[in-house]
């Protein structure tokens, strides 16, 4: 019977034991960060749709690592390297999720069907109420995309990856994953982490900036319920149809991500009920599941040893940050514009995310005066916001491509 040794057997075990120290840090290190983010998901302190299978994902991977040969090491997950049709074609009988990177994140399609269930959970009637003043709110709040750029340039970043990490303070994470993936697809692995772990402490944290730059008299002000027009769904659509054409036309190479977020709108209020469960349901969960898992399987030990890595993380934040301010800013004119009507609160809803940053300007109204409805001018205002993120990420890419 052949000899057979403790660490043939335990071959995680053995890896660890034969990297380089650093390696071998890294690697507890993230475990012991991927299960934190499980924990942290399912308490709910972090956004667990995608925590859960992110932090998972990360555990996973690296104590999953392996000899591929006598001199290799490696894990059976995704293979990113693999490019050419020989080699693809061995990672696709090899690593189990390679055919879901392959075919549906690699390419940015993952990005598009979030967009899809977006569009189908987002009234655009909210916005229509008063365009201007949500776009206004949505272009101030673009500051962290817009100023974030010249920042990073200063810093040492070439363009391309400038304009990537900067494409995070518009807190849209699948448009920051399919910006990182066109210009920069060596970063686009921790650029999408970034956005997606600062998204969660940045919705804990923009309460706190709302307070500071808002007093509490200003955060209680009353939207006035009355007189709101009632957009008809022909109206809606129409506006959907035109305006999806106009950007599509305008900038060719973010047509897909404008084709999935109007698109969902237009199934909404076709009140198609099949495509609206699907879509909504099985398409946007089964595809925040699977980012969130292919993130963190990428995250191995190497990709956060990258020097560069430290410097996504000081500008993703300033990013977000930046992006807070100029949407608050945003709400003060249109509040000075408005003859003091206007909650200025509502202007932290142009940081695009939805629902949340809507859910976090109406909280904090709410908590100024419990009677302060102004959930549905938040909602413009994002709504607004994810156009306008839209919009820089096509000039972005179709400027430095």
């Amino acid at each position: 019977m052949p000899e057979i040794e403790f660490l043939q057997i335990f071959q995680g075990i053995a890896t660890m034991a034969a990297a380089e120290p650093v390696i071998a840090i890294a690697r507890v290190v993230l475990i012991a960060l991927g299960i934190a983010f499980v924990y942290l998901g399912v308490k709910g302190t972090l956004e667990p749709l995608i925590m859960i299978p992110m932090g998972f994902g990360m555990a996973s991977v690296n104590a999953g690592v392996l000899y591929l040969s006598a001199t290799t090491t490696g894990t059976l997950f995704i293979d990113p390297i693999a490019s050419d049709p020989a080699q693809l074609m061995d990672a696709l009988q090899i690593n189990f999720l390679q055919p879901i990177y392959t075919f549906s994140f690699s390419n940015g399609l993952i990005a598009v069907l979030i967009f899809f269930g977006i569009g189908v959970l987002s009234d655009i009637g909210y916005m229509l109420i008063s365009p201007m003043r949500c776009m206004i709110i949505a272009i101030c709040a673009e500051l962290g995309t817009i100023a974030t750029f010249p920042i990073a340039v200063a810093m040492g970043l070439p363009f391309n990856e400038a304009a990537a990490i900067a494409m995070v303070g518009s807190a849209d994470a699948p448009m920051v994953l399919y910006t990182s993936l066109l210009l920069a697809r060596d970063l686009f692995v921790p650029i999408t982490i970034v956005a997606y772990l600062y998204l969660s402490l940045a919705y804990a944290g923009y309460p706190y900036l709302v307070r500071l730059m808002i007093p509490k008299k200003l955060r209680g002000i009353k939207m006035e319920q009355k007189n709101i027009p009632n957009i008809s769904k022909g109206e809606k659509i129409t506006f959907a149809v035109i305006t999806s054409t106009l950007l599509s036309f305008l900038f060719p190479v973010a047509a897909p991500l404008f084709m999935g977020f109007f698109l969902g709108i237009i199934i909404r209020e076709s009140g198609v009920k099949p495509f609206i469960e699907f879509i909504g349901g099985p398409v946007l969960y089964g595809a925040t599941f699977f980012l969130g898992l292919l993130l963190g399987v990428l995250f191995e030990a190497s990709t956060i040893l990258d020097p560069k890595v430290i410097l996504l993380l000081i500008l993703g934040i300033t990013a977000l940050l930046l992006s807070g301010i100029g949407g608050i800013i945003g709400g003060y004119i249109v509040y000075w514009m408005s003859g003091r009507s206007f909650n200025p609160v509502i202007g932290i809803a142009g940081v695009s995310c939805l629902p949340t940053t809507a859910k976090v300007a109406q909280k904090e109204a709410r908590a100024a005066n419990k009677f302060a409805i102004i959930l549905p001018w938040a909602m413009g205002a994002s709504v607004s916001g994810v156009i306008s993120s839209a919009i820089i990420a096509g000039i972005y890419v179709t400027l430095l491509r």
